[in-house]
């Protein structure tokens, strides 16, 4: 008799335990969510072409959208968008307000083609070097190019691995939701 009723004590304190481990459980959840449902602009160092360091996180457009593009002097996806958007981007400018800004993931190695290439290009957007791809994982990019929209108050809204031929309607189209 003394056995069975330790028994169901135990029983019950089992089953408080695990409500209020659940609760605890539940509670975690919600505040996870909360606290990361808005994605900023990374905390990381780039250089500009002349080697000056800023800090990404100070990148800002007066409230209007920032487009940024992760690309290499070795692959070719990522120079094609850097040159469709170059074809575009004053017209973008007009419709939108965007900024672009390109962020090169070349490595030490190569970062000295970057300027460059850039200069032979006639890019009229800043563009950045950041040999230890900090802002790439940051971003959780998994290779270049690496697209991601930010809106005016530096928040990630968009992103989006790879480029060919047509995606720049896409990204058009998300800029668009932005500011419209």
């Amino acid at each position: 008799m003394v056995v069975k009723l330790i028994c169901a004590k135990f029983d019950i304190l089992i089953l408080l335990g695990m409500k209020i481990l659940l609760a605890i459980l539940a509670l975690s959840l919600i505040s996870l969510n909360s606290s990361d449902s808005v994605s900023l602009l990374p905390d990381v160092i780039v250089q500009d072409l002349n080697g000056n360091e800023i800090n990404t996180k100070t990148f800002s457009n007066d409230g209007k959208p920032i487009l940024v593009i992760l690309w290499a002097t070795w692959n070719s996806p990522g120079k094609r968008q850097m040159n469709v958007l170059h074809e575009i981007y004053e017209d973008w400018q007009e419709e939108t307000g965007v900024k672009v800004i390109g962020i090169s993931l070349d490595d030490a190695r190569n970062k000295h083609k970057v300027k460059p290439y850039v200069e032979s290009k006639g890019w009229t957007y800043e563009v950045y070097l950041d040999s230890k791809q900090s802002f790439a994982k940051k971003v959780n990019a998994e290779n270049p190019p690496h697209t991601s929209l930010y809106n005016g108050n530096g928040e990630l809204v968009w992103q989006k691995n790879g480029f060919v031929d047509g995606d720049e309607d896409e990204i058009l189209e998300q800029l668009k939701k932005v500011t419209h």
